[in-house]
């Protein structure tokens, strides 16, 4: 939940969650830059709506999801008065909760998803980050658990996805000590897939995205599931659970059009069926 901006929120009418479409790929920006994107409840709500919608909408193939003026975000905005934090007509456990079933929707798209980082990506705003299944980064990118400057413990999923990222001990230090990381430091630790310079990160992610809304959604929804569950089952079951995989593929039709564009030497067309 724990936020670095401490700046004055602007009077805007503009949407905290701005959400375009284009051949597969939705792109989402969080949008409130003046506070280096921290979420409050009408972003928390917006993002909630969203991946729910990303979730059931077949025409949606993959999500990235990034910040708007040069930051990521910089957690929730603990100033806010409509926030997880601010919000004084539930109990706390009540509040987290909904910024829990937010964190799940995202975790639960059965579809690819890419974190698009510039700037800052701290507390809330660094477990969405790393909630995504691809993270990209810009040079300039920097990433901190900054919850224990806040007198808080790790939230929006953090303490289930570092240690599956960088390990236990790594995790704990960078949940103690709540240091502010370099896009380089993140990349060695295993925390991002590629740091670029800032002017190619755009074209980069573009390219990533186009590529998975051209991939075969329910292959890609299979593996997903099957990586997301690998450390919760034994190898026993991982091979079953493939097997199941593959026999849902082997009766699709976009696997029959993989086959039939491999022997026409031609690209295959996949609609998800």
């Amino acid at each position: 939940m724990a936020n670095l901006s401490g700046m004055a929120e602007p009077t805007s009418s503009d949407p905290p969650l701005i959400v375009e479409r284009s051949d597969g790929v939705v792109s989402a920006v969080m949008n409130r830059p003046e506070k280096k994107n921290a979420a409050n409840g009408p972003m928390w709500n917006a993002m909630l709506e969203l991946f729910q919608e990303v979730t059931r909408n077949p025409n949606d193939r993959v999500l990235v999801l990034t910040g708007a003026g040069g930051a990521f975000c910089s957690g929730a905005d603990i100033t806010d008065t409509t926030g997880v934090v601010g919000d004084n007509s539930n109990h706390p456990l009540f509040r987290m909760r909904f910024l829990a079933d937010v964190v799940l929707a995202l975790h639960r798209i059965p579809k690819p998803t890419i974190a698009k980082v510039r700037g800052i990506a701290a507390g809330a705003g660094m477990s969405l980050a790393l909630g995504c299944d691809l993270v990209v980064c810009a040079d300039g990118a920097r990433f901190s658990e900054i919850f224990a400057l806040r007198g808080l413990a790790v939230d929006g999923g953090s303490s289930w996805l570092l240690p599956r990222l960088v390990g236990l001990q790594r995790a704990k230090e960078l949940a103690f000590f709540a240091d502010i990381i370099s896009a380089d430091q993140a990349f060695n630790l295993g925390l991002v897939n590629r740091v670029l310079p800032d002017c190619e990160l755009d074209s980069f992610v573009e390219e990533w995205s186009k590529r998975l809304a051209k991939g075969p959604p329910l292959a890609l929804s299979l593996t997903k599931t099957l990586l997301n569950n690998s450390f919760a089952v034994s190898m026993d079951q991982a091979l079953e659970d493939e097997a199941r995989a593959q026999s849902v593929n082997l009766s699709s039709s976009d696997t029959a059009e993989a086959l039939r564009a491999f022997v026409e030497r031609r690209e295959p067309r996949f609609e998800g069926r």
